[in-house]
């Protein structure tokens, strides 16, 4: 049997045909997105790169200008309104810096200041310091409560009315600052809070000597003492010449107790005193009644508050204007009625304005326990502060 060669192996299975349309198509959708993702990156960066530009250069502000941001404004409108005041000229890339920032829940209310030229990002610093332009008003020494509140009201930043007038002396004189829109109760508040702070401090400093039995007398006492003089160098002794005469049971007769006694907080009367006024029966007129009045006729300021607090040692009871915006001191009758002539003799060349007692119809009787109580016979000054020249002759 022949033999058989060996055998033929079988082909190979043909190969298999890739997809090639398939591929190519998936690499090139592929290769699509990384292209657009690529440029969508770039303009992207292109935009946050122009943006933080132009939120960091100078902005199109020509001066300086003030802007009121009221309450609840959201950055939407806060950008509106900067643009419409020419602070910003891309209040949408003000608006997005902002929130980028995370700054869009700590910009503030108030008015602000912005320098010319101011950039986006500046501006958005100054709304998040919240340092608002303050304001400066001035009380000065010597107003009643109610002169205070009228002035308050003329105030054109300030916001609301004062429902009820201070009690008389519970307010301290100062220059407050305050910002656009705050309430005049708010700083009246605040008037009160600084003399509460001032009277404890001056109360626990005080001389024992003096005699005052509450820090309500001591208020009441450097009324006095505040209506008499706007000297700083006279108050102590102003002060030492109402202590000495309660010390001995003198009347004080203070000139403006009269007046507040006849119309209270409005403090002046606009015409000269008569002999009727002064004895006239109020709780605050010194010439009819022994000791403090019933209470403050003005609020003291600091120093006059200070110098009740701690008077000056003398012996003096007896004080009368001098013709040169100060007073002329006497430890006795005789000395003081000698000055009062001096003072009549400028009055006559003068003049008695408003609110003063004209000489001849004031004089006391020069003898006696009368004269003890009717020391002076200077001439009452007008009560309208703040200017005190040669006004009050007190005790």
């Amino acid at each position: 049997m022949a033999s058989k060669g060996p055998e033929t192996p079988p082909p190979p299975p043909p190969a298999k045909k890739r997809p090639r349309r398939r591929h190519g198509a998936v690499v090139g959708y592929l290769s699509g997105i990384f292209t657009f993702l690529s440029l969508v990156a770039l303009a992207a960066g292109g935009a946050f790169y122009y943006g933080k530009l132009t939120f960091d250069q100078p902005g199109p502000l020509a001066q300086e200008t003030s802007i009121l941001i009221p309450r609840n404004q959201g950055v939407s409108e806060i950008s509106e309104q900067l643009a419409r005041a020419g602070v910003i000229d891309h209040p949408k890339v003000f608006e997005i810096g902002v929130r980028l920032y995370r700054n869009n829940d700590k910009l503030r209310y108030g008015e602000y200041g912005f320098p010319a030229g101011v950039s986006m990002r500046e501006a958005m610093e100054i709304l998040v310091s919240g340092k608002a332009i303050e304001h400066a008003l001035t009380i000065p020494e010597g107003l009643t409560s109610l002169q205070i509140v009228e002035r308050l009201r003329e105030a054109p930043l300030l916001t609301g009315d004062v429902k009820e007038t201070p009690t008389e002396g519970s307010l301290l004189p100062e220059t407050y600052r305050y910002t656009r829109g705050m309430s005049r109760a708010q700083l009246i508040s605040r008037m009160q809070q600084e003399q509460k702070d001032l009277l404890e401090r001056v109360w626990r400093e005080r001389d024992p000597a003096v005699p005052v039995k509450t820090p309500a007398d001591l208020v009441t006492l450097a009324s006095l003492v505040e209506r008499e003089t706007g000297i700083a160098e006279e108050r102590a002794r102003v002060a030492a010449v109402f202590v000495n005469r309660l010390t001995k049971g003198m009347r004080l007769q203070s000139d403006p107790t009269i007046v507040y006694g006849l119309v209270g907080g409005r403090a002046t009367l606009g015409r000269s005193l008569t002999r009727a006024d002064i004895q006239s029966r109020t709780p605050y007129n010194t010439y009819v009644i022994t000791g403090l009045p019933a209470g403050p006729i003005a609020n003291p300021g600091r120093q006059a508050l200070e110098a009740a607090a701690q008077p000056a040692k003398t012996g003096e009871l007896y004080f009368v204007a001098d013709g040169s915006g100060g007073h002329a001191f006497a430890k006795t009758l005789v000395e003081h009625n000698r000055n009062v002539q001096k003072w009549r003799q400028i009055e006559r060349t003068r003049g008695a304005p408003a609110d003063r007692v004209a000489p001849d119809d004031a004089a006391p009787e020069p003898d006696g326990a009368a004269a003890e109580t009717s020391p002076s016979s200077a001439a009452p000054a007008s009560s309208t502060p703040p200017a005190k020249p040669e006004r009050r002759r007190g005790g």
